[in-house]
């Protein structure tokens, strides 16, 4: 049995799972490793759902009791002896991501990891649900997109 790590992130496995838009699955499996490593997180599996308008709009029907797709549902499946989250699931969708990045004139992909990212962030313990913490929390998934090359996203929005 090996020894666990001491003081280190745990490696995260990532289950995708695309209904839709499956060419984007192997970019946001690298992008969001990456994250991962710099948000330090205790997260160590995460299955990641890319699906069309109608299956989301189910979803945040069933779970949020909102009618209409949205971009990113997010789910805690565990935690560890500390309540920190350990396992996860984000659902993001395709058809609103199209939408919005033709509307912002950048890429669907870059649209994707911007939801599968704000998904990430939920599960390493942010929240978005005060202005405060919704501050720090987009110009987090901003600063992490700029480290990975890809630049400011959310920020694009307000401007």
């Amino acid at each position: 049995m090996p020894l666990p790590r001491i003081n280190s992130t745990p490696r995260l496995r990532i289950d995708i799972h695309a209904q839709t838009g499956t060419q984007y699955a192997p970019a946001l499996r690298r992008q969001l490793l990456k994250a991962h490593a710099i948000l330090k997180s205790h997260l160590n599996d995460l299955s990641l759902a890319i699906v069309p308008a109608g299956q989301m709009a189910h979803l945040h029907k069933k779970f949020l009791n909102e009618p209409g797709p949205t971009d990113v549902l997010t789910f805690e499946l565990d935690h560890n002896a500390r309540n920190q989250i350990t396992s996860g699931e984000i659902i993001i969708c395709h058809t609103v991501a199209q939408k919005q990045a033709r509307k912002l004139n950048h890429s669907v992909a870059h649209e994707l990891l911007l939801y599968a990212l704000h998904g990430l962030l939920h599960l390493s313990g942010f929240d978005d649900r005060t202005p405060s913490t919704f501050k720090i929390m987009h110009a987090r998934e901003d600063e992490i997109l700029t480290h990975l090359g890809i630049g400011p996203l959310f920020s694009k929005r307000s401007s």
